[in-house]
């Protein structure tokens, strides 16, 4: 579910006059970076960048001289703190995805216990359309590479695809039970995990199908390598499987010690799509070479490896990895933990460098592209904003009166839009001295 927010800043997006925006100024601050040593595999393979803004601006260019208007599901301020510039409150339970158009970062689809999911736009909250006919919680939203298409899919396995413009459902799917979903980087390809093992995988909208047989459990996470030729799929059982889309094999299979020994329950790539971070219930999360299908480094808090009488069982019970990510700039990677944890672990030396600590569970990380900030969202309803070079919390955004269950980050940074169980999705307006 991710998506997606992993691409430069977007300087050809308009600014919005409704709020205050920073797309226009640049990071000033340079990081000197030791090279050190080569990847254990040689990583440095070439690959393809995937470039998001390769095409046109389609947009009818109405994005200037909003007015703040009261409206229907729209909701200005809350009782208590809120930091937040604009709150989508059309949802009647809670919400539980939410993703950004990766062309523009005006749009956002957010899906919910509901069975509803909506697109609307961030700078006043209004209703584009609703994704009609769910009729099971929605878990899963995202746009396609070009903004033109928006999926959502709930838990029954029921996937829809809309059209942005003419706001018309133009192709829809049932498969097994949904465990996740996700658009190819590059083009109008689906691809979603079920709890058979299945991986599928289609042609939007003419439906042509492929699906990549796991073991049988479910596929539980799935990312599409930057190159957007395979897959790294993870599943209940612990294995972890790097598929060849075209060939539909699996290239390598990590099981056994090779694997983890609970549930995966995240999966990232670096941004040239050389190494994968897996994490899993297990508390561990592994770096492993997608060249070479080997596992290079493994990750574990050091308040569990302090602990080695600690019985697996007993471990999984108490704490989880349940986010991670690369940096772009820096040979760091960040993993948060169930227990308020997050933990920024040096690639290079593979320590850890620096223990954040939360007061609740984290639910999602995500890195700012460009930069060493990672953004954290948690069950106390709070984002935070760390500096992974010092540890430091830089900043914190409240205003959810609920657990955070899911965020997005624009691609310049200006925007966190975050989705909750009190029924609410909000966008803060993120101002930081030091940018």
């Amino acid at each position: 579910m991710e998506s997606e927010s992993e691409s430069g800043a977007a300087a050809d997006t308009p600014p919005l006059e409704t709020l205050s925006f920073h797309g226009d100024e640049e990071i000033i601050e340079v990081v000197e970076l030791d090279p050190g040593p080569p990847d254990p595999d040689d990583l440095a393979q070439e690959m393809e960048d995937v470039d998001f803004e390769e095409e046109e601006e389609e947009e009818d260019g109405n994005e200037e001289g909003w007015v703040l208007e009261p409206q229907e599901g729209v909701v200005g301020s809350m009782e208590g703190p809120d930091d937040s510039e604009v709150t989508f409150a059309l949802h009647t339970a809670s919400v539980f995805c939410v993703s950004l158009d990766p062309k523009t970062n005006t749009l956002a689809v957010t899906g919910g216990e509901d069975d509803k999911a909506f697109v609307w736009r961030l700078s006043d909250g209004e209703l584009l359309f609703e994704c009609a006919g769910h009729k099971d919680s929605v878990t899963c939203a995202g746009f396609s590479h070009d903004s033109t298409l928006v999926a959502t899919g709930d838990m029954s396995g029921l996937l829809k695809v809309w059209q942005v413009d003419t706001k018309e459902e133009v192709w829809s799917f049932e498969a097994g039970d949904l465990e996740w979903m996700e658009w190819h980087p590059r083009a109008p390809v689906l691809l979603a995990g079920t709890a058979d093992g299945n991986t599928w995988m289609w042609k939007v909208p003419n439906g042509d199908c492929k699906t990549f047989q796991g073991p049988n459990c479910p596929a539980t996470c799935g990312r599409v390598l930057p190159d957007g030729k395979r897959a790294v799929v993870g599943y209940e059982d612990g294995t972890i499987r790097i598929w060849d889309l075209k060939q539909g094999n699996p290239i390598h299979v990590l099981k056994g010690t090779e694997g983890h020994q609970g549930p995966l329950t995240c999966v990232a790539t670096n941004q040239d799509g050389s190494l994968i971070l897996t994490g899993s219930v297990d508390c561990q999360a592994k770096l492993v070479s997608a060249t070479t299908g080997k596992v290079v480094g493994v990750f574990r808090p050091e308040t569990v490896a302090s602990q080695p009488n600690l019985g697996e069982g007993e471990e999984s019970e108490s704490n989880s990895v349940e986010s991670l990510g690369f940096c772009s700039v820096m040979p760091l990677a960040a993993v948060g933990y169930l227990d308020g944890t997050l933990a920024i672990y040096d690639l290079s030396t593979q320590t850890l460098r620096h223990q954040c600590q939360h007061q609740s569970g984290i639910v999602q990380l995500l890195w700012e592209a460009g930069t060493a900030v990672v953004y954290t969202c948690s069950l106390d309803g709070i984002v935070r904003l760390w500096d992974a070079r010092t540890g430091r919390l830089l900043t914190d955004y409240r205003g959810h009166t609920a657990e955070i269950l899911d965020f997005a980050l624009s691609k310049d940074a200006s925007l966190v839009v975050t989705t909750s169980g009190d029924h609410k999705a909000k966008v803060f307006c993120v101002q930081r001295p030091d940018r």
